[in-house]
């Protein structure tokens, strides 16, 4: 029997507890878990039996979150980490090697063009950003040495909407996994492995968790990319020597990448999400679709309002009619644009500085998806570390700002925005 989202959001992953009858999944708070016995053990550490053996690697309260988000997104497993940026870098851990690249959308986090552009060059790595917009462009930058595509399904900061299936196009013709950060859109939106993804990654913190209160990340498997198809993913496909030469693909076919990212992944890098922040994502996911609904009505009024305000140069909302990413919505997020936009002021940076600080209602914080509207000059913040080449292409400029829109009243909302923007003249 299928079940609806709505049913899935509250019941996937999650079973009375066989020890008390709980009906809300418990927080094991516990770090190892007795053995039956000797041969239990080997079994469990020789991966012939699924189980729990220590917390950094698996632990109930996070297995059903795990469930959960991969029930959700359409995929075969999911393994969840501590972070967004830890997500990132556990879904490219088993693909890339020294001397590989990535090619990635320009239109991204500007934390996460930093990861790319800097952080991963320690391992090696390095990364090719195009304009995801330019097909060619993106096919050009594709080598040999290539071993993903990443781009986000709605771009943070600017809302911009990514043909996902144009994308997964060119990824099948090289023989390459997508990669697709769903953070901003949340499976209610977007089902990026219908698009043709390989591998979902979400910043469980924003839009899954709703309410601000913890970190963490998610990787989701699709299941159906054949890692033995080429011999360029030897960490799946051939012995892997970090696991006495256990070939992952040919042992556990669609959930190669879910076990490897556990048994190696989390054992060598140690990005664990700690159970009571599963818990509190678990609790938040039970009110996804409705929150959402909310995000993207409360979205399309505000945003609509903005379009016509004299102090307002554009606004970047894919739900607009007057966007050029608004056809695109209807395919790849037929449930809604999402929350999250930015406002180009007429005044420029100093106006962006004045206009923030003058918000009552709206939070100025470094983060998105919370059920409170929240707002943050990006050039002067997130984007910081950019040069502002990099920051326009990214769609956060020096006169533009980010905008979160929460589940409040819009008529709050909008009347706060107006006195903002008169005092920032």
């Amino acid at each position: 029997m299928t079940h609806g989202f709505d049913t899935l959001q509250v019941h996937a992953g999650a079973r009375p507890d066989p020890a008390t009858g709980a009906r809300q999944t418990p927080v094991y708070q516990t770090t190892a878990y007795v053995f039956r016995d000797a041969d239990h053990a080997a079994a469990l550490f020789n991966l012939q039996e699924v189980g729990y053996i220590y917390s950094r690697l698996t632990n109930p309260t996070v297995a059903a979150l795990q469930e959960r988000v991969a029930t959700l997104e359409g995929g075969a497993g999911a393994v969840c980490c501590s972070s967004g940026h830890a997500a990132q870098i556990m879904a490219l851990f088993p693909l890339m090697g020294p001397g590989l690249n990535i090619v990635a959308s320009t239109r991204a986090y500007g934390g996460t063009i930093t990861q790319f552009s800097q952080t991963i060059k320690r391992f090696g790595w390095s990364c090719t950003f195009v304009d995801f917009d330019d097909l060619a462009a993106v096919e050009a930058a594709i080598d040999e040495n290539t071993r993903a595509i990443f781009c986000e399904s709605i771009a943070n900061p600017g809302g911009y909407v990514t043909d996902l299936d144009a994308i997964a196009a060119i990824a099948d013709k090289a023989g390459l996994p997508l990669i697709v950060d769903n953070t901003s859109a949340t499976p209610y939106l977007c089902k990026p492995i219908e698009h043709g993804a390989t591998l979902v990654v979400h910043s469980l913190t924003k839009y899954m968790t709703g309410n601000g209160t913890v970190t963490g990340g998610a990787v989701i498997d699709s299941g159906k990319f054949d890692w033995s198809a080429s011999d360029k993913f030897p960490s799946l496909a051939a012995p892997e020597p970090a696991y006495h030469g256990l070939k992952f693909h040919e042992t556990f076919g669609s959930l190669a990448f879910t076990f490897h990212s556990i048994a190696i992944g989390l054992r060598d890098l140690g990005m664990t999400l700690n159970p009571q922040a599963a818990h509190y994502t678990l609790l938040g996911i039970e009110t996804l679709s409705l929150r959402m609904q909310k995000h993207v009505e409360n979205a399309t009024r505000v945003a609509s309002w903005l379009e016509n305000h004299p102090a307002v140069e554009q606004v970047t909302y894919a739900g607009l009619p007057s966007s050029p990413y608004n056809d695109r919505v209807s395919k790849i997020c037929p449930n809604g644009a999402g929350g999250l936009f930015t406002v180009a002021l007429k005044g420029g940076y100093e106006s962006c500085v004045k206009f923030v600080d003058s918000l009552e209602i709206f939070s100025h914080v470094a983060n998105l998806g919370d059920a409170r509207s929240l707002v943050i000059h990006s050039a002067s913040t997130t984007h910081r570390q950019l040069t502002e080449e990099q920051q326009i292409a990214a769609g956060a400029a020096p006169n533009v700002v980010r905008i979160s829109i929460g589940i409040e009243d819009p008529e709050d909302l909008i009347a706060d925005l107006d006195q903002a923007l008169a005092k920032a003249g």
